[in-house]
């Protein structure tokens, strides 16, 4: 046996020891060959630092040799080290046969380093060199779906699908081009390569991306089918809730909707959309209570969400619990911020607690901000009549009739204040 022979069957019986000192023998003894093999089989198994001293050793011997600089340079990133593994790379210029792998283990690294223009950069450019080669083909649909500019992804994807290449690095590409397609609505293309893909082969996302692309195309049983089976496989892919839960809802199933909203946050105590769905949920089951609950939840998470007081002030008017709500939204409005359906809401909690000055001024502002909202039109014409404000109660009256011509009771109040 050759030194570097000794060296690995030392290390795979664990005799770190004794493969040291084989592994000090084959650079000394054994040929470039044998040592540059070496050198690959251990950096394959993992041991890096042996790795690096084998290629450094033929470095030495072979400057020129640019095939031993990006493995080096792959090594130094390994070990978190980009900037020398950059200066090792910068050393091979255009011309070099290992220019090419040069910029593939560039790209990766300025991937990791989230700067994607770089990485697409120089993949591109590695593409204009070889565009038909497959890794490069993999690397930039990889690249492209990382972040999710699907469309491009898919371009890729679809190339190597049709050169008969349906698995890459373990990486399902029928699935991956399955998930772009729908990435950007092609939903129809998207769910023929995706029912392709062998339950055994179906990962979590590419399950995932099946029931979301049944659900786009109207295939609500499947779809929940599918999520009720990701939830089954993987309780913590919080991601599915809100869509099973807009299922069961759809599907006029609002308790078993609201047990999922439920489930969702029990994985995701943070999850806003969800605390927003159960609350809708519980009023559509009359759980007025347990509403409010869900947007206060909401609420101490996001306390500038604007949406949420106003979701929240609509169920405190609904539960009559007008004290609470001037008090919510005088809380908001004294903060300047402005939204017309909270001056409304402010002013029918004030005039059911016959404040009646303080409920005009609100209703006198909003009063052109709403002037086409016919709920508004409607509710204005009786509380400007119940405040002695005839002239504007006869005028909401009015534009309200010129919307609803048939609604008799706003009619007779015409009548009443024309009289």
């Amino acid at each position: 046996m050759t030194y570097a022979e000794k060296t690995l069957d030392f290390l795979s019986k664990g005799d770190l020891t004794s493969a040291e000192e084989n592994f000090t023998q084959a650079l000394k003894n054994d040929s470039d060959e044998m040592i540059y093999s070496l050198a690959e089989e251990l950096y394959s198994l993992g041991f890096s630092e042996m790795a690096q001293k084998a290629y450094q050793h033929l470095l030495e011997l072979y400057p020129d040799e640019d095939s031993l600089k990006t493995p080096l340079a792959e090594i130094e990133i390994s070990e978190g080290n980009d900037d020398k593994a950059l200066a090792i790379l910068s050393q091979i210029t255009p011309d070099s046969d290992a220019y090419l792998e040069a910029l593939l283990v560039s790209a990766d690294l300025y991937q990791t380093q989230g700067a994607f223009d770089v990485s697409e950069q120089k993949l591109l450019q590695a593409y204009y060199l070889a565009p038909e080669e497959p890794v490069i083909e993999f690397a930039l649909a990889e690249l492209y779906f990382n972040i999710k500019e699907y469309r491009k992804a898919a371009k890729f994807y679809l190339s190597l699908v049709k050169q008969g290449i349906l698995e890459f690095s373990r990486v399902n590409l029928v699935a991956r081009l399955g998930v772009s397609y729908a990435g950007y609505g092609k939903f129809e293309t998207a769910l023929g390569y995706l029912e392709q893909i062998p339950a055994e082969q179906m990962d979590n996302d590419t399950l995932f991306q099946l029931a979301f692309t049944q659900r786009e195309l109207g295939d609500l049983e499947n779809a929940a089918k599918n999520f009720e089976e990701l939830r089954d496989k993987a309780p913590d892919y919080v991601t599915l809730y809100p869509y099973l839960a807009d299922i069961y809802e759809q599907e006029g199933n609002f308790t078993q909707a609201l047990i999922t909203a439920k489930e969702g946050l029990a994985v995701d105590e943070f999850n806003i959309y969800l605390y927003e769905k159960a609350s809708l949920l519980a009023a559509k089951l009359g759980q007025t209570s347990e509403a409010i609950t869900y947007l206060k939840k909401a609420l101490e998470i996001e306390p500038g969400n604007l949406t949420l007081v106003l979701e929240l002030s609509n169920q405190l008017l609904a539960s009559q619990a007008h004290e609470e709500n001037i008090a919510l939204l005088h809380e908001y409005l004294a903060n300047e911020e402005i939204d017309p359906q909270m001056y409304w809401n402010l002013g029918r909690s004030q005039a059911t607690l016959d404040e009646f000055e303080e409920a005009l001024k609100n209703y006198q502002t909003v009063m052109r901000y709403l002037d086409d909202n016919e709920d508004f039109l409607r509710d204005a014409a009786f509380f400007f009549r119940s405040a002695g404000q005839r002239t504007l109660a006869l005028e909401m009256a009015e534009k309200y009739l010129s919307k609803n011509p048939t609604d008799y009771e706003v009619e007779e109040l015409v009548s009443e204040l024309e009289y």
